[in-house]
């Protein structure tokens, strides 16, 4: 039997990012699962909800030995790369990595917009990605096999069409699609891709803060934003996710999975 593949996870505790450990994990995974627990972060900040950290708790009790829980911010680039190679130390290689960490703010129209709320984006949902990149890569480029080695950004439907009061998240969105396309071209000849998937209206937290931004009593109200007139789940997503992170998936390097239901 084959070592298992190594796998990084931001904004693991919550959502989708829950969602892909537990797939990577039933593909037999090993998961370095990170999300944060500070409680100076707002509600908006978080990928996960309240209790999120404990259902990784969970989850890694029903896969022992998979998954190592990592209360740690994203905006924290030199603990990022510490983890990463660790597991690299520990595991002999890191295969693939998922920055799926991210916050939602908005609900009102871009000038309204508070410059610490237009600056938490940036900090989360681009730095936050750059920081996972920036960690990861170096240690990928030292595998014995990088041309199986992954990076995989979730990025948002709003990355690809304008929405009402959230033109801010939807720039930083934008802005992980341009990471992403990036990095496979200053990748080329390594063997390592990037990919970024662009998930549609997910039952997660996020939805659900998005749905109190918008003043909607339900995320039900959500249906109508997809050809399939339903909410995705996160399990759905997460199989999306699973599928660009294997050896499998290199010929997707540089492109963008819109994973929407049909917009």
């Amino acid at each position: 039997m084959s070592d298992p593949r190594v796998a990084v996870v931001t904004g693991a505790a919550g959502g989708i990012g829950l969602a892909v450990v537990e797939e990577l994990c039933t593909r037999e995974y090993v998961v370095e699962a990170i999300d944060t627990s500070n409680e100076d972060v707002s509600e908006s900040q978080s990928t996960a909800d309240i209790g999120g950290l404990k259902a990784l708790e969970e989850l890694a009790s029903r896969f022992p030995g998979q998954i190592r829980a990592h209360d740690l911010d994203v905006t924290d680039q030199d603990r990022l790369r510490e983890i990463c190679e660790q597991a690299a130390v520990q595991h002999g290689r890191v295969d693939a990595c998922v920055a799926a960490a991210a916050i939602v703010e908005g609900g009102n129209a871009l000038w309204e917009m508070s410059p610490d709320q237009f600056s938490d984006l940036c900090e989360v949902n681009i730095a936050g990605v750059w920081n996972a990149i920036a960690a990861v890569i170096p240690v990928m480029l030292s595998n014995a096999a990088p041309q199986d080695c992954r990076f995989v950004a979730i990025a948002s439907a709003a990355a690809h069409r304008g929405h009402f009061g959230l033109a801010a998240y939807g720039a930083t969105k934008h802005a992980v699609v341009g990471l992403v396309e990036g990095l496979a071209a200053d990748l080329v000849g390594t063997g390592i891709t990037a990919v970024a998937v662009s998930p549609g209206a997910t039952r997660t937290p996020m939805l659900e803060r998005t749905a109190t931004l918008y003043g909607v009593e339900s995320v039900e109200d959500f249906r109508q934003s997809n050809h399939l007139r339903r909410i995705l789940e996160p399990e759905e997503i997460a199989k999306t996710v699973a599928f660009c992170c294997s050896p499998e998936a290199g010929i997707l390097n540089g492109s963008v999975v819109v994973a929407t239901g049909g917009l």
